[in-house]
């Protein structure tokens, strides 16, 4: 087909200008996370377009085209391996649009580009959720539809635009908030995005303490808890998660295959009922206060090391609750197998640990009493707690235990379990989380990525598992206070800043409540909140029909308001004070003359009066000159308003006699 010809400049050139505004939005919304390379050749491409000065000119042939097209997907397959995926796609989406500016010499061209705006603005809202970001996603909303407006409409200006697609936003707000609340969900994700290349936040499911030289403090939140009743004291936060049992000498990791059937405990203490607010992690630990009673949801297991393992990665917030008590007693003893794994140490690995295991339990006769002396050692033996430590060599334990002797808590729970293991006693390590920052305006507790912490568990007689922290006797303030607050030059200058200003931080947890907030009831709002919001509402068995009826009458009701609110749209504008005052002496004259004809003017009308009433020709004659003077002559803005009102007050006093 012979190419269209292009729409003329005046016409083109606005609507191609806002339609790169639009892009150049939708690309920043994914400036962090696209190559940056794209990023720059897209604005590069929008940049020289917007320099042309005939918008429908042609930049490259269709060969050039097809060539840079063929490029870059070469390039995306060579940055990603692949065409699918969140951020791959939108890469993808990015470099043809900027290429489809090279042929934009219409407005359904401009049309398609304001299109891939609104998918990279979908894109963005897959992808991320943050309150943060709304503000963001609402801007880009109104540039599309002000682009579109442009489009659509000739010669309509910028602010009108603006205020066209700002009222059209604002028209479709009810009913996007009445899909949110009753449009029927369905359990699970309504479709699956691969993810492509993501960091994976959070706890790792093993622990190498001996290649780390810096331990980096993130402000980042892990997950936020609301204790339902009276909260467990300070020194009882140990939130549970990956348990490490396997030892190679310098790695722990979790066991490869779990026990069939966890073993039988007997509760002890106050029970702690809470719920947790878990932030995505890309992996299936979810965290728990040390000892959960049971699995908190169908799609969560309970191992036999009391750690909660969901089926899938936490790929978006998740809210649960749980029951947990942090004093239990086991009904059982050990298990011969995993009293044997819990022992285990790998050949020729830190002699020097297992000689001063072997001295320390030959001095002492029971498990309790090697425990107790073991923790005497960390406590007398000159070690100290830091976040920057030494390098270690091959033999991790006896490097820290007999050189360095300083380390954070991965060192001190490592080397106690290599000391207890050594001396006959069953232990492992535990990974979590403890404590955390209490936040008095949402009323929960904010746990941190920094909030990290690793302790350790022995299997006594008398009581089964039971946690013996040892970085408690090294550090004691670390049970009390967060790491922040012991080494807040752990954090960058920014967040040092925030943490040391009172106000700041009041704000900064504000910010951080109302965060709390969108995620619970917006971010996590699923079906059974919405069954919930019926109950409210007087439903007493609401299922999925109720949320049905529920929708089909908000949607006919905003229709009804829709279509009323378009129609006064079109009613006539109310006249201003001098049409109304006129309006007034024409009726006045009615009752003696004629009427005023649609065609009438108001000289006209003075004719028709004197032709029927020549004793009141001069009187008449003199107002409508007047009114003609003021709607049509020029007046003198500063006494146009008081000459109106002069005007007004003649006709209200003007009396005429009744027709005869």
């Amino acid at each position: 087909m012979p190419p269209q010809p292009a729409e003329p400049a005046e016409r083109l050139r606005p609507a191609l200008m806002w339609a790169c505004v639009a892009l150049a939005g939708g690309v920043l919304l994914h400036a962090d996370r696209v190559p940056a390379w794209a990023v720059a050749g897209t604005f590069a491409l929008i940049a020289w377009r917007l320099t042309i000065r005939q918008p429908g000119r042609l930049l490259a042939s269709l060969t050039v085209r097809a060539l840079l097209a063929l490029v870059l997907v070469a390039l995306v397959l060579m940055r990603f391996h692949t065409l699918n995926g969140l951020i791959a796609g939108t890469t993808l989406l990015m470099l043809m649009a900027a290429l489809k500016l090279l042929e934009t010499r219409r407005l359904r061209d401009a049309q398609v580009i304001v299109a891939v705006a609104l998918f990279l603005l979908l894109a963005a809202c897959l992808d991320r959720q943050d309150l943060a970001r709304v503000p963001l996603y609402g801007l880009e909303a109104l540039a599309c539809c002000a682009a579109l407006a442009v489009i659509a409409t000739p010669g309509l200006g910028g602010a009108a635009a603006l205020t066209l697609a700002g009222r059209a936003l604002a028209l479709a707000l009810p009913l996007a908030v009445a899909l949110f609340l009753l449009f029927p969900r369905l359990p699970g994700a309504f479709w699956a995005i691969p993810t492509g290349e993501e960091a994976i936040t959070g706890l790792s499911d093993s622990m190498n303490p001996g290649s780390i030289t810096r331990l980096i403090a993130t402000y980042e939140p892990a997950f936020r808890v609301t204790f339902i009743g009276t909260p467990p004291p300070p020194q009882e936060l140990y939130w549970r998660g990956p348990v490490l049992e396997v030892f190679d000498g310098y790695t722990w990791r979790r066991r490869a295959a779990m026990l069939p059937v966890r073993e039988q405990l007997e509760y002890l203490g106050t029970p702690y009922r809470y719920r947790v607010a878990l932030e995505a992690t890309q992996q299936r630990f979810w965290f728990a206060l040390d000892t959960p009673a049971g699995a908190p949801a169908g799609s969560v297991s309970l191992s036999e090391d009391s750690e909660l393992i969901a089926a899938e990665p936490v790929g978006a917030p998740v809210s649960f609750e749980a029951l947990s008590y942090v004093r239990t007693r086991a009904l059982q003893p050990l298990p011969a197998a995993a009293r044997l794994e819990d022992t285990a140490l790998p050949d020729g690995a830190n002699p020097r640990t297992r000689a001063l295991a072997q001295s320390l339990r030959g001095r002492v006769g029971t498990d309790e009493a090697l425990v107790r002396a073991v923790l005497e050692y960390l406590r007398t033996g000159g070690f100290a707690y830091t976040v920057t430590p030494e390098q270690l060599g091959a033999d991790a334990v006896d490097d820290f235990l007999f050189r360095t002797r300083e380390g954070f808590c991965g060192h001190f729970a490592s080397a106690f379990v290599t000391l207890m293991r050594s001396g006959g006693v069953p232990a492992r390590v535990v990974t979590g989380y403890l404590g955390g920052e209490w936040n008095p305006i949402g009323g929960y507790l904010l746990v941190r990525q920094s909030d990290a912490h690793s302790w350790a568990e022995v299997w006594l007689s008398a009581r089964g598992w039971t946690r013996v922290d040892p970085t408690a006797v090294v550090a004691p303030e670390r049970l009390r206070r967060g790491i922040l607050d012991l080494f807040p030059q752990a954090l960058a200058a920014s967040q040092r800043l925030l943490r040391a200003s009172p106000w700041l931080r009041a704000l900064l947890q504000r910010w951080d409540a109302t965060n709390a907030w969108w995620g619970e009831h917006v971010l996590r709002f699923d079906v059974a909140t919405q069954l919930n919001l019926l109950r409210r509402f007087g439903v007493r068995t609401p299922d999925v029909r109720y949320l049905g009826w529920g929708f089909i009458l908000a949607l006919c009701t905003w229709l009804t308001l829709s279509a009323w609110h378009l129609g006064r749209g079109r009613r006539p504008p109310r006249p201003d004070a001098l049409a109304r005052a006129y309006a007034r002496l024409c009726r006045k004259l009615a009752r003696i003359a004629p009427p005023r004809a649609a065609h009438q003017g108001p000289l006209s009308l003075a004719d028709t009066v004197a032709a029927h009433r020549p004793e009141l020709h001069v009187p008449v004659a003199a107002l409508l000159k007047r009114y003609a003077q003021l709607r049509y002559g020029i007046s003198a803005p500063a006494t146009y308003r008081r000459d109106v009102e002069a005007f007004r007050r003649a006709v209200v006093s003007l009396r005429l006699p009744p027709r005869r």
